[in-house]
């Protein structure tokens, strides 16, 4: 059987999460078919060295799962990742490929050309994120150092170059005739029809690793599932295959975003666990409670002691409504946010404090700030340079959300992205760790830059 050959891969090539020593790795145990990583976990002092920055830092290697799980297929791979860099991913896939396995790629169009092909005239003219990003490819790419990227060394660096070379077919979200969807989101890798890879990292070098030119970053804050079933690989599959359509027979009919079909929240039972998955967008003539946001308000009303929220985003007014009410009932609520984001002034993290942010001396429509606040939410303390990517959420610590969906109204409407809740106390249990984790050093409540912002808000706007 595929978990087999998985235990195999463990023991011999060393994952970090698994190994014939228990006493070596004392860690949280995985389940048989559901596993997770995290790229910041911290556990008895177990390191890995970086293939690109060359340092020796905690955490799980999550570039080195996704290259040993592309190794092992045999049939196929799926992979639709909204961002592809890493160049040790992109020749494993080229192997594959050599192979006689069936690769294909979907990223989003954002993300689909080569930036070693962009002009110096294009590099002036990117915004000071992207131009961010280039620089950081530049020295990616730059083996020798010398300012320069030669010819053999982007052969050897650039991810989508390699990809290109070796004829692996790959598409972006315009391939369905549009200026792509909201964006291709998804974050997720099916194998040989049995095996699905997802979680919140892009396939970076700052999703996974870290910034090359700042050592101190350790790579946005990610997980990543590895999870066995062909019923949930099938699902996955049916979404790629919707995206992908009949790209490479001269009729193409890709369908991104709107124009997929919706599909209703599917639940698959075995073992000791329950999934239920659903995919965005959901059209806005359909009623908010069928959509992925909606799926999400759900799950938190069967919370009968706790709610504990690890968001890179949350701006959708009706989930912290719907928080709201649990708080009502006395369910405890603890969450750990993103600093680049939770203090915007569209934030519901403003909300469960108790405050507003005002844009234009103006609240945000439907604004509900608290009045019963609370003073445990707040901020990962994290290096200059990473962020809080998780998308997670821990119900009664035995429920788990997560997914590439961010909680805000675009995602929900207009992106590509994948829910999941899954159901396994095993499972649960490692969400629970990297929880408690990202909370034990967070900043809570009011932060001295929120109180700033206050006092600056009072002034102009009363």
């Amino acid at each position: 059987m595929y978990h087999l050959r998985w235990i195999f891969l463990c023991c011999v090539l060393l994952i970090p999460g698994c190994s014939k020593n228990s006493q070596q790795f004392p860690r949280l145990p995985q389940d048989e078919f559901i596993q997770v990583y995290f790229n910041h976990r911290e556990t008895n002092n177990e390191t890995y060295r970086e293939p690109y920055r060359k340092i020796e830092r905690p955490g799980d290697n999550l570039e080195s799962i996704i290259i040993q799980e592309i190794a092992a297929a045999e049939h196929t791979i799926d992979l639709a990742v909204q961002e592809l860099n890493l160049p040790l991913i992109a020749q494993a896939l080229v192997k594959s490929h050599n192979s006689g396995v069936r690769v294909r790629v979907i990223l989003d169009n954002n993300y689909s050309r080569p930036l070693s092909t962009f002009s110096k005239q294009e590099i002036r003219q990117l915004n000071q994120r992207d131009r961010l990003k280039h620089n950081q490819f530049r020295q990616l790419v730059d083996l020798n150092q010398d300012g320069k990227l030669s010819p053999p060394e982007i052969a050897q660096r650039d991810a989508l170059i390699i990809l290109n070379q070796a004829g692996i077919p790959m598409i972006d979200d315009t391939a369905d005739g549009s200026k792509g969807s909201g964006l291709m989101h998804h974050k997720f890798m099916v194998i040989d029809g049995q095996v699905v890879i997802t979680g919140s990292a892009n396939f970076t070098l700052s999703g996974i690793h870290g910034d090359l030119n700042n050592l101190a970053t350790r790579g946005n804050v990610n997980h990543l599932l590895r999870m066995e079933n062909t019923e949930l690989a099938r699902l996955f599959t049916e979404e790629f295959n919707y995206m992908w359509g009949d790209s490479f027979t001269g009729s193409s009919n890709s369908k991104f975003g709107l124009d997929k079909p919706w599909r209703s929240p599917q639940s698959i039972t075995w073992n000791n666990t329950e999934i239920t998955l659903q995919f965005a967008p959901t059209s806005s003539k359909k009623d908010w409670q069928l959509s992925s946001n909606g799926l999400i308000a759900k799950t938190i009303a069967q919370a009968t002691e706790s709610i504990n929220l690890a968001l890179f985003v949350f701006s959708e007014q009706k989930i912290v409504d719907a928080l709201q009410q649990k708080q009502e009932q006395g369910i405890d609520i603890r969450g750990v946010f993103d600093p680049g984001f939770a203090y915007r002034y569209y934030s519901e993290v403003l909300d469960m404090l108790g405050i507003t942010l005002y844009q234009q001396c103006q609240a945000e429509k439907d604004n509900n700030p608290w009045t019963n606040f609370i003073n445990t939410v707040g901020i990962a303390q994290l290096a200059s340079g990473d962020k809080l990517h998780h998308k997670f959420t821990i119900i009664d610590r035995k429920i788990v959300i997560s997914g590439s969906q961010n909680w805000s109204e675009a995602a929900n409407k207009n992106n590509d992205e994948a829910l999941i809740i899954i159901s396994n106390h095993t499972v649960s249990q490692h969400f629970v760790e990297e929880f408690q984790r990202l909370y034990n050093s967070a900043f809570l409540g009011l932060s001295d830059k929120l109180k700033t912002k206050l006092e600056h808000q009072e002034r102009e706007c009363n």
